[in-house]
């Protein structure tokens, strides 16, 4: 796949998995850790970190068989917190500061109650001040957060 993708000047992005809000299944049987799926690789082709960036919290390597380059979202392995600068609105007006966290601002409930823009601003901001330095995101955990990507459409 990796030679059929680049071949055709595709960039890959691998993803593990991440055990956010519940669900009806437990996905931690399939949990494959990016370190284990890079040794794996490793034996066919060679991988080079390369200072790649996009706005999301991939992390890049050029896999030199293909020149093409393979991106690497490790929420388990690799806490990327640290460079995140996003936050997730819903369409019902609930700001999520991070997906591994619980904490959300209702700014519809600030629009509905007042008209002021000031008011709106100085909520978003207070939300963006409680923004945390990381998250929560742990494999074996019992208590998982309850936000999931599908409550903010992701």
């Amino acid at each position: 796949m990796l030679r059929f993708a680049h071949g055709r000047g595709m960039d890959l992005t691998v993803i593990e998995t991440m055990p956010m809000g519940e669900i009806d299944e437990d996905r931690t049987d399939r949990y494959l850790p990016v370190s284990v799926l890079c040794q794996n690789l490793e034996k066919q082709f060679t991988l080079k970190d390369i200072p790649f960036k996009t706005g999301g919290p991939a992390r890049y390597v050029e896999v030199a068989e293909t020149r093409g380059r393979l991106g690497f979202i490790t929420p388990m392995t690799h806490n990327f917190c640290e460079g995140c600068n996003r936050v997730r609105l819903t369409c019902t007006g609930t700001l999520y500061m991070c997906l591994g966290q619980n904490d959300a601002a209702d700014l519809r409930g600030v629009l509905r109650a007042t008209k002021d823009p000031a008011a709106l601003a100085a909520s978003i901001d207070q939300a963006i001040a409680r923004k945390p330095k990381g998250h929560d995101f742990v494999i074996d955990r019992e208590n998982r957060p309850a936000v999931h990507m599908s409550v903010t459409g992701g």
